[in-house]
C-alpha cells in the first residue's frame, strides 16, 4: 500500500518501511510521529483521493535521526554599491521511518509479545552438583556492523553503503586516500581521524571492543 502525504508544505509519496527525509519536526529519535494530511492512498489498482485530504486516513512513522543537510554557500552582491556578503547555510532536517499506513478505523497492528519458555523442571540426576568445567577463553562472536562505530546510525550506514565503505573490515582497511574522499563526500571536516574510526573498526575486527 503506498500513500501521499503533506508535510512542510511539500508532497511524498510512500510506503511502509521507506525512509523518509522531510523538513525538521519538533520531536526526538524514537518518537512516533503522525502524519494525518493523507492526500491519496491506494494498493494496486484500488486508489483512495481526497477532496483535498481523506478523512481520517493516517500515515505513522517513528523518528529515526534529527540531521543538518550539507552546507550551501548563498552569496549576494549589488553592483557598484561595494555590497557583497557570504553566508553558509545548512538547512535541519528529520529522517522518519514509516510503519504503518492506516484507512478511516484502522488501528496500527500490535506487535505479539515474545513468549517466554516455560523453566525446565530438574530431574534428580539433574540437580546433582556438576563439577564445574575449566575456564575457557571464549572470543566473543564478531559481528560486522558499521552502527558498531561511535556516532554512525542507520542513515551515515546507509550513505557509507553509497560510497562502497559496507563492512568494519573496509573501514579498518582504509588508506589517506579512502579517508580523503569519505570525508569530502559527506563534509566530515576531518572527523572519521578526530574520532579514529579506523582504530575503533581495526579493535572490533580483531575482537578488542569493550561490551
Amino acid at each position: 500500500m503506498f500513500a501521499i502525504i503533506k508535510t512542510g508544505g511539500k508532497q511524498y509519496k510512500v510506503a511502509t518501511d521507506d525512509m523518509l527525509q522531510i523538513e525538521k519536526l519538533d520531536a526526538q529519535a524514537g518518537d512516533a510521529i503522525t502524519f494525518d494530511n493523507v492526500l491519496m492512498m491506494g494498493e494496486g489498482s484500488e486508489v483512495t483521493i481526497g477532496a483535498p485530504l481523506i478523512e481520517g486516513a493516517t500515515v505513522i512513522g517513528e523518528l529515526v535521526e534529527q540531521f543538518r543537510a550539507k552546507k550551501i554557500i548563498v552569496f549576494k552582491k549589488k553592483r557598484r554599491k561595494k555590497y557583497r556578503r557570504t553566508n553558509g547555510h545548512r538547512q535541519h532536517h528529520s529522517m522518519v521511518r514509516i510503519t504503518d499506513i492506516l484507512a478511516a478505523g484502522q488501528k496500527p497492528a500490535k506487535k505479539a509479545p515474545a513468549k517466554k519458555a516455560a523453566p525446565k523442571k530438574e530431574t534428580a540426576s539433574k540437580a546433582a552438583p556438576k563439577k564445574a568445567a575449566p575456564a575457557k577463553a571464549v572470543a566473543a562472536e564478531f559481528v560486522d556492523d558499521l552502527k558498531l562505530i561511535s556516532g554512525v546510525g542507520p542513515v551515515l550506514e546507509k550513505k557509507l553503503h553509497a560510497l562502497g565503505v559496507k563492512s568494519l573490515k573496509d573501514v579498518a582497511a582504509f588508506t589517506k586516500e579512502d579517508v580523503a574522499r569519505v570525508d569530502d563526500a559527506l563534509s566530515f571536516k576531518g572527523r572519521i581521524d578526530r574520532e579514529d574510526w579506523i582504530k575503533q573498526a581495526a579493535d572490533m575486527v580483531a575482537g578488542k571492543a569493550k561490551s
